[in-house]
């Protein structure tokens, strides 16, 4: 089906007013683009290590929204401007410039694909998208089906690379593993498929989980991975964690998840279990190598890749 985008031109003081007219045209799902700089409490509140660099505020801002294609884009064009002259009495509404094009529900969801195709992750882990049939593959190789759908997680990340190779480092047979924050299930998959007894997967995105049991299915696992809908740091009743002890417990997440995880997770471990966090860009490491050293972890194993870094600790 096609769609058409609307970009709505207005000015940050009125856009949260011109958000409101659009509502009361029924039209739904607006976002607001906008250059105002982050505070501080913005900055703390957002889960991410490298923080955007916005352009130089003009006091402009830019509304996105949908609609139907049968809908005349010049009768919406005026209906905006005639509703927009109440609002001009009281602030000033900018433009008002309408720009609109076609996109297609295929465009959102798919045209991602084109840049994922079949790599080598280490010497015998191949990471093969269900949808393409380029093959790289050697007789002796691992070969991960993979399609992440709407979840994190292809494996072509040096994060997930670097924790594959912490996993391989301290995988045995029969091992129990914990996979926190499965996203797609790749860290999960390749841990069953390195001979580990029970795998675990938790995420707090269902959508995550349906796409990870999809994957596991994919790879001749079906009802041998057990993923989970939950957050190791916030549990409920509706979403406990797992109580056993893990051999391994995985964490590919980012360092400001990483770092209040590490005083929590250690009750989910075995005696002698293997804590391997990675998703920590350079400018983290310190604090996390803290964080972990302060909840007494000693850290066994530490590796690089570009800016990022993988971390193997134990409890001491």
């Amino acid at each position: 089906m096609n769609w058409t985008k609307c970009s709505l031109t207005t000015t940050e003081i009125a856009s949260d007013l011109v958000v409101d007219m659009l509502l009361g045209m029924g039209i739904d799902g607006v976002e607001t683009v906008d250059k105002i700089p982050l505070t501080e409490a913005d900055k703390k509140r957002m889960f991410i290590d490298i923080l955007p660099e916005l352009p130089e505020d003009d006091g402009l801002a830019e509304l996105r929204f949908y609609i139907e294609p049968e809908k005349d884009v010049e009768e919406l064009r005026m209906e905006i401007l005639k509703n927009a002259e109440e609002l001009k009495d009281f602030v000033d509404c900018g433009s008002l410039e309408l720009k609109t094009e076609s996109v297609r529900d295929e465009d959102w969801q798919d045209n991602w694909k084109q840049f994922f195709k079949t790599f080598r992750v280490d010497d015998n882990i191949v990471i093969h998208p269900s949808w393409t049939e380029d093959n790289i593959s050697n007789e002796n190789d691992l070969i991960i089906e993979i399609d992440p759908g709407t979840a994190f997680g292809t494996g072509s990340h040096e994060t997930t690379r670097l924790c594959i190779s912490n996993i391989r480092k301290y995988i045995k047979e029969g091992s129990t593993v914990l996979d926190l924050g499965t996203g797609s299930g790749i860290l999960s998959i390749i841990s069953k498929k390195l001979g580990a007894s029970r795998v675990v997967g938790s995420d707090i995105d269902e959508i995550a989980v349906k796409v990870a049991y999809e994957n596991a299915a994919k790879n001749g696992l079906e009802g041998m991975i057990e993923f989970l809908k939950a957050d190791v740091l916030n549990p409920s009743e509706e979403c406990p964690m797992p109580k056993e002890g893990y051999d391994l417990v995985v964490a590919n997440i980012l360092a400001d998840v990483i770092i209040p995880l590490s005083g929590v997770v250690s009750k989910y471990m075995a005696k002698d279990g293997v804590f391997i966090s990675s998703g920590i860009i350079n400018i983290k490491a310190e604090e996390v190598k803290d964080a972990l050293l302060k909840n007494g972890f000693e850290i066994v194993n530490e590796v690089w890749m570009n800016d990022w870094v993988s971390y193997a600790a134990v409890k001491k």
